[in-house]
């Protein structure tokens, strides 16, 4: 294990992160792992752990980190929807091409449904982008 740790771990989990602050520096020569708080990204709440008040760099540090971990939840979510564009890719490839009908029967009526609820959701979406861009349009010429 490399010799230069970070000061801080934070310990994902679904909402956020427990914090620890790492410690080195002892006579054991060992990691210490001293939780510090307790991040909630959904509602951006921090609470320090017990009755532990936390520095200006234990906020800095727990800032950086929401803001670095937001941008990659945000990056992972588009990744997820990407592949999904992917998997009906192959799910229409493997309907085609390999499944037998007792297959197809399986999952043609599950398919069909959450095909036709993401249609009418995305046709909604665009139409509201469409008729708000040609609002902002009209605003523009106004000028």
């Amino acid at each position: 294990m490399s010799g230069d740790l970070p000061e801080y771990y934070f310990r994902v989990r679904e909402n956020g992160a427990f914090v620890y602050r790492i410690d080195t520096a002892n006579r054991q020569r060992r990691i210490d792992m001293d939780q510090i708080a307790v991040v909630n990204i959904r509602n951006g709440q921090v609470k320090p752990h017990g009755d532990r008040e936390l520095s200006d760099a234990d906020m800095a540090a727990i800032s950086d980190w929401i803001e670095e971990r937001t941008e990659v939840l945000a990056w992972r979510e588009i990744d997820d929807i990407h592949r999904a564009v992917d998997y009906l890719n192959l799910t229409t490839h493997w309907a085609q091409s390999k499944a037998n009908d007792e297959q197809l029967e399986a999952v043609t009526d599950a398919l069909l449904l959450a095909m036709h609820d993401l249609r009418a959701v995305l046709v909604r979406k665009k139409a509201d982008r469409l008729l708000s861009e040609h609002g902002a349009a009209e605003d523009d010429d106004e000028d």
